[in-house]
């Protein structure tokens, strides 16, 4: 009878509890059995390391194995469980030492005749490596991505010959250097938008105050064109941020490019996309849009053709940054600290105060299509700006905008005052640190006044006018919230009566 222990890292986001992968072999006819809640993929590991050793021409018992991974009601899933299994196979049958595998964690997929191929999440779990101090064994591809986590002792390997080379001490392997690329540069620019100057000027306000906004014109207006701007000039991720958000963008089907390090995330959905899409879900739970989306931008054009359940899953997550998903017996809560961006039609045409006047939708029609955006949703939306048809003049001027990178500037200088004034953005302000940030002057005081009698305003809308007005005084460079501040915010709230 004999017993090997080897150390992986589960795939849940950005804390990876570890998993053990233990290996008995007992006596019985020959038998290989997997247990402790795997899935498909982990299931078929079995026939993945048996081919995988007999072609690195190492000895498979002819004994009845039993691979346990645990903690048992923790659901498997993925194939980076192939290398720890047959490392813990090797070391119970006396080919490897098992001391040679304390210290060290392992992940990775198996091809059939050895190769360790590229897996997903490995960044999520080289965090959890680094903070327990022990060297993280990862397929090749995958260690560029790995060696971005802080403490991070990665070693990367090609075969599974290579990594029992480095176990015995024959080829030791060689740590990965971190290299944290340059980031990329968007290649559209505000700078091929004409005229929309109050379009500019908003999205300027949400980007430097982390802000949510919504777009409203007629199509062909340059809606989608402003928001494929909008990440030119939003700042460059903290390093703790940006660890966050590649981590779970690690976890994805699609994964975390390296090259975008220091990026944030960009998504934006189709107006199709089912409730489970958006807010995450499945079994196991799995993060939706918004948690990919975690400090980066969700964009939702065509707002209201999203499905009303989808937009109110959005309340919630808008306000915490969190998002708990319930799923019968499991329950996963993720991220989801994302700035909101939409664009919509004023009517169901979309023609509503056009100057061409073809609209022909009835008050009911323009009423009901407004509605499947509910007050609760609309009232979290900081900043409302109408993006009207361009003038002739516009259109057939010769002049260039204001280029991207100038924007950005003024953006980065506003949001540098927030972090060393009060640590985070002014949209993430909570309730409390809003009287002491936000505090305006006496004659603001009484605009604001007069605006919470005229327009109705909420309680949650009067704070959140407050911190518009309060990074509208960051990119003036004041230090008290005046009037003029205060009278700009108000004015991104004209429209919350239409809605």
């Amino acid at each position: 009878m004999a017993l090997a222990t080897v150390a992986s890292r589960a795939l849940a986001g950005i804390d990876a509890p570890e998993v053990t992968v233990e290996v008995h072999l007992g006596p019985g006819l020959p038998a290989f059995h997997i247990v402790g809640l795997p899935d498909a993929e982990v299931r078929e590991a079995k026939d993945r390391v048996r081919a995988a050793l007999h072609h690195a021409q190492f000895e498979f018992p002819a004994r009845r194995i039993t691979v346990n991974l645990a903690p048992a009601d923790l659901p498997k899933h993925s194939s980076r469980f192939d290398l720890p299994i047959a490392l813990g196979i090797l070391a119970a049958s006396g080919q490897l030492s098992r001391e040679s595998l304390s210290g060290f964690e392992f992940a990775g997929e198996l091809s059939l005749t050895g190769e360790l191929r590229p897996m997903r999440g490995a960044l999520a779990m080289a965090l959890g490596t680094g903070r327990a101090g022990r060297g993280f064994v990862v397929p090749a591809a995958s260690a560029a991505q790995a060696a971005l986590a802080d403490r991070a002792i990665v070693l990367p390997a090609r075969t599974l010959l290579d990594v029992c080379a480095h176990l015995t001490g024959t080829a030791p392997l060689e740590r990965q250097a971190a290299t944290v690329p340059a980031r990329a540069e968007a290649g559209a620019d505000f700078r091929d938008v004409r005229g929309q100057s109050a379009a500019k000027r908003a999205l300027e306000v949400a980007a430097a105050g982390g802000h949510s906004a919504l777009l409203v014109g007629p199509p062909g207006t340059g809606k989608s064109m402003l928001a494929a701007r909008f990440p030119g000039i939003l700042p460059v991720l903290s390093e703790s941020e940006a660890l966050e958000s590649a981590a779970i963008q690690s976890v994805s089907t699609a994964g975390f490019d390296p090259a975008n390090w220091g990026v944030r995330p960009w998504r934006a959905p189709h107006h199709t996309a089912p409730r489970a899409a958006l807010v995450g879900g499945g079994n196991p739970p799995r993060p939706g849009e918004i948690s990919l989306a975690h400090h980066g931008v969700l964009f939702l054009d065509e707002l209201p053709e999203f499905a009303r359940a989808t937009l109110e899953a959005l309340r919630e997550p808008l306000e915490t940054g969190w998002i708990s998903l319930a799923r019968g017996a499991r329950h996963a809560r993720f991220p989801a600290r994302f700035q909101l961006m939409a664009a919509m039609n004023p009517c169901p045409c979309g023609y509503l105060g056009h100057a061409a006047g073809r609209c022909r939708c009835t008050p009911d029609a323009i009423a009901r299509y407004r509605a499947r955006i509910s007050g609760p949703l609309a009232d979290r939306i900081d900043v409302k700006i109408e993006a009207p048809a361009p003038r002739d003049a516009e259109l057939l001027a010769d002049a260039e905008g204001e280029p991207s990178v100038a924007i950005r500037a003024r953006v980065e200088t506003a949001r540098l005052r927030q972090i060393e004034r009060q640590g985070r953005a002014n949209a993430a302000l909570p309730e409390r640190e809003v009287e002491l940030h936000c505090r305006p002057d006496p004659d603001a005081r009484e605009l604001l006044k007069e605006a919470i009698a005229r327009l109705s305003l909420s309680a949650r809308a009067f704070h959140r006018v407050l911190r518009v007005a309060r990074t509208i005084a960051d990119l003036a460079q004041a230090e008290v919230v005046g009037s003029v501040h205060v009278a700009e915010a108000i004015q991104y709230r004209r429209l919350d009566a239409a809605l």
